[in-house]
């Protein structure tokens, strides 16, 4: 399917034996698939996963962080991951690159550079043609080969969606580990990328994006987070996670709770992928954007007079979004030259991290 078939409309319903659109195939698609906070809280409360905990487990599940960290030696520690989700766009191909890149972002996120990833494809196999399952790898792969790295491996199954992703493996030193719950009062947050992917996808999904908007969130989405190691370099960089399902306000808390401080987030200052405002005031906002705010609404504070779409965009699931990252205020403009020179012209200083309470205040 090319770019420009996919922000047009189809011939609903679909003829006998016609391809069917990847996105109709499932219930949701990229992060916002996500299992909303509270719930997914309440499953790890309940799971166990945390009773044995090795001295060398640098990172684990208790900050809801980006990846695992295990200490190999004194100079290498192993970050490891896994993402997969169901398709955000119909085009398999960018389907597949989308779904790598953001599996290798929580590796980066660590400040770790990755070594080589497996690859996790479920599929309906008996509605999808093996050419096209074969582009959604080729997506894939082509973005794991643009990282340095092979897909070494994998697992397959049939599934009644589809859902592709992959196990992601890298390597840091142990004293450059980025954890998202290292913020210190005082810091200041820049923020990678621009906001309104999820907007995008629920514009797509009802074939209501344009070109110019498609091209956009290609290209926010493909876009792999390369700034996470040298940034992590910096002695400055005290903390950094990168923004995804649960949005700018949830990955905001997140480090809010880990740092046992106030996160504020400038509102206007904020990079907004463009029209995302009006496809927003038009409705198309994601079931995710929702259940988000129901879990953690109450530790987020509004000030009076933002946009009513403010909280839209807040809580909007960020499929492959970028990199949230506190650090003292006298190594902001190396970090701004680290995104501009990695290609992130949106990167933006948002706001700050401030004594207090652990909650996010927008303003």
């Amino acid at each position: 399917m090319n770019d420009t078939a996919a922000t047009q409309p189809s011939d609903a319903p679909a003829r006998a034996g016609a391809i069917p659109r990847l996105t109709s195939l499932s219930h949701g698609g990229g992060c916002g698939c996500k299992i909303a906070p509270g719930e997914l809280s309440e499953i790890l409360k309940s799971s166990g996963a945390n009773a044995v905990i090795p001295p060398e487990l640098m990172v684990g599940i208790e900050t809801s962080d980006d990846a695992a960290v295990y200490k190999l030696n004194d100079s290498q520690a192993l970050v490891a991951t896994t993402d997969f989700f169901m398709p955000i766009v119909d085009d398999p191909y960018e389907f597949g690159r989308i779904a790598a890149t953001n599996a290798l972002s929580d590796v980066y996120a660590m400040g770790g550079k990755p070594i080589m990833a497996l690859a996790l494809v479920a599929m309906p196999i008996s509605q999808l043609p093996l050419n096209v399952i074969g582009e959604i790898a080729r997506g894939g792969q082509d973005v794991c080969r643009a990282a340095g790295i092979p897909i070494a491996g994998g697992h397959t199954i049939d599934s009644v969606e589809p859902i592709y992703g992959l196990v992601a493996m890298g390597l840091v030193h142990p004293d450059r580990v980025r954890r998202n719950a290292d913020a210190r009062p005082g810091d200041v947050l820049v923020l990678g990328k621009a906001l309104g992917v999820g907007v995008y996808s629920a514009a797509l999904k009802k074939l209501q994006l344009d070109e110019a908007g498609y091209r956009q969130m290609i290209d926010s989405t493909t876009r792999l987070n390369t700034p996470g190691p040298l940034l992590a370099e910096l002695p400055g960089v005290h903390a950094i996670t990168d923004v995804t399902g649960f949005g700018l306000a949830g990955h905001g808390l997140e480090m809010a709770r880990g740092a046992n401080a106030t996160v504020r987030i400038e509102w206007a200052k904020v990079p907004l992928l463009p029209g995302v405002e009006q496809l927003a005031t038009n409705g198309f906002v994601t079931g995710a954007s929702g259940r988000n705010w129901a879990a953690y609404g109450e530790q987020v504070g509004l000030a009076d007079g933002l946009p009513a779409t403010a909280q839209i965009l807040l809580t909007d699931p960020q499929t492959s979004g970028g990199l949230l990252v506190a650090c003292a205020r006298e190594a902001v403009d190396d970090v701004l030259a680290i995104f501009q020179r990695e290609g992130f012209a949106a990167a933006a200083v948002i706001g700050d991290v401030q004594a207090g309470a652990a909650q996010l205040q927008v303003i």
